[in-house]
């Protein structure tokens, strides 16, 4: 996110890698009225909470960017424990969220609860979470569903694995597509300009810009 020196960006965000896969769930709230969101609670779900008790953050919502066990595992038990509505991905993941069990089994992963959203989200939505408004990106070919978010005034994206630091999305899993993924990176994250940072959904942040210049998967 770029501020101008010397302030604050208006919200905070909180990495908690969860589970085996190390996947990059994130809480992203307003730094002052501590509103915000959790984004794929891919399991873990007691460390989870425990940092949002840290941080006293006042959770909205759950939101997902797409329906892989490793992003929605906890999701279920979440929201019971929170009491909050699961809000996304686009509604082409409804079968892969509705196969959240099986995927446990095929990884070996046990106590995983079925997660049925409370909302799908589309292409031109817009997501509102710690009082910014994110626009709402389809980005299919890791996920047939697979959704990223992006805030404008503050040049951030969530990505989750759509694109990473120097690599892109797996696509050898069901629904995955590699020609489509490319696509969607070169069509939807690229023209979001070189200066926007994101985050992904596993691995360190990086830039538009330098994915654009060094990442061997866009040449």
């Amino acid at each position: 996110m770029s501020e101008p020196e010397g302030m604050e960006p208006p919200i905070q965000i909180v990495i908690v890698p969860v589970t085996a896969f190390q996947q990059n769930c994130s809480i992203v709230f307003d730094r002052v009225t501590k509103a915000g969101a959790v984004i794929d609670p891919g399991g873990d779900v007691e460390r989870i909470l425990a940092a949002l008790r840290e941080h006293e953050v006042k959770v909205e919502k759950i939101v997902l960017t797409h329906g892989h066990i490793d992003h929605v595992g906890g999701a279920a038990d979440l929201a019971e424990a929170l009491e909050v509505p699961v809000i996304g991905p686009h509604e082409a993941d409804r079968e892969l969220i509705a196969r959240v069990e099986d995927q446990a089994r095929q990884f070996g992963v046990d106590g995983v609860r079925a997660v049925e959203p409370d909302q799908w989200l589309a292409e031109g939505d817009e997501l509102t979470m710690a009082g910014r408004s994110f626009q709402v990106l389809h980005c299919p070919g890791h996920a047939p569903g697979h959704l990223v978010f992006f805030d404008k005034e503050l040049r951030f994206a969530i990505s989750g694995d759509v694109l990473f630091a120097g690599s892109v999305g797996r696509t050898d899993l069901p629904g995955g597509n590699h020609e489509t993924l490319i696509a969607s990176i070169r069509d939807k994250m690229l023209p979001l300009g070189d200066d926007v940072t994101f985050l992904p959904g596993h691995g360190p942040a990086s830039t538009i810009g330098h994915e654009r210049q060094t990442n061997p998967f866009l040449k």
